[in-house]
């Protein structure tokens, strides 16, 4: 009995002792532990550790719904809700059709990242692997996602606060990141089935498909359209509890950062992979920058690869 009662006072504490907070920050708290056991447990068996990939654009929707469930009367909330409802459709959608859902939960693609991650020096080993598995893909992210996720929270502690000129333009600049994020999406998708189906023509693609990356569309601007417009939505998202808390630097900054700096190194270590792969690439760095399109392009040089 004194263990729980101490369990609840913490809550308490974390939620400023306001008991309807309280009892939301325990369901987030209890859904992420949940989360992060059946990830663990689900990936060591399978040995397929992309359990947390298949959640990434399921848990902020239920972390959303679960906080519009105890404060049904604030339209922040539900704006917030909604909009991460068609991100996480879209999300989720994009994911299977490249085969990361299956009929059986635990199959489907695993992120090819991570294969490459079993290889390197200091994680071979099952037991070397199975604390990365746990400390990093399955309890790092999940903590990342409920951090990112954690504006919802300070809505709903502001909850009687009515919707603000920052609202809006933050609904509608969340909405334009889906958009690019989508066409984004939509090109890599094209492109990779071309790439698996070599009889087809398709003349946008030509040069990326005899370079074997996509270097056109909107990856002619930017080499990661998509890493960038997700994470414009999630710089975006932390605006509403700005909006909420009428602060505008406020605890729920971290999950942006935190997410801002995992994009940075998860691409590092997608683009030496591709570097790796094919002998264009080199040339396609320096000409093209990460996230951000240059405003004035440079004329390009045809380089000759040696």
């Amino acid at each position: 009995m004194p263990y729980f009662t101490s369990s609840w006072s913490f809550f308490e504490k974390l939620a400023g002792y306001d008991l309807h907070l309280a009892a939301l920050v325990k369901i987030w708290l209890l859904a992420f532990a949940a989360t992060v056991i059946l990830c663990f447990l689900v990936g060591e068996i399978t040995r397929n550790y992309s359990q947390t990939d298949k959640l990434w654009s399921l848990m902020p929707l239920i972390y959303g719904w679960a906080s519009v469930g105890y404060y049904p009367s604030s339209p922040r909330l539900w704006l917030m809700a909604i909009l991460l409802t068609v991100w996480g459709l879209r999300l989720s959608y994009n994911f299977y059709r490249k085969g990361g859902y299956n009929i059986i939960p635990w199959r489907g693609e695993e992120d090819y990242r991570w294969k490459v991650m079993r290889e390197h020096p200091k994680l071979k080993g099952r037991l070397s692997f199975g604390l990365f598995n746990l400390l990093f893909i399955s309890f790092y992210q999940h903590f990342l996602i409920l951090l990112f996720s954690s504006p919802m929270l300070m809505a709903a502690k502001h909850h009687n606060t009515g919707l603000s000129f920052i609202d809006i333009m933050t609904a509608c600049l969340i909405l334009f990141f889906i958009a690019v994020e989508t066409i984004a999406d939509n090109q890599q998708f094209r492109f990779q089935r071309m790439k698996r189906e070599p009889g087809k023509k398709d003349s946008l693609y030509a040069e990326s498909l005899r370079e074997g990356f996509l270097k056109e569309g909107l990856w002619r601007y930017m080499r990661h359209p998509n890493f960038a417009a997700e994470q414009g939505i999630w710089i975006s998202f932390y605006f509403f509890g700005v909006a909420a808390a009428g602060k505008w630097i406020n605890w729920t900054l971290a999950g942006t950062v935190l997410l801002v700096l995992l994009f940075r190194g998860s691409t590092q270590l997608t683009e030496k992979i591709s570097s790796s792969k094919y002998p264009g690439y080199a040339a396609y760095k320096r000409r093209v920058p990460k996230f951000l399109p240059r405003l004035f392009r440079k004329e390009e040089v045809n380089e000759q690869i040696a």
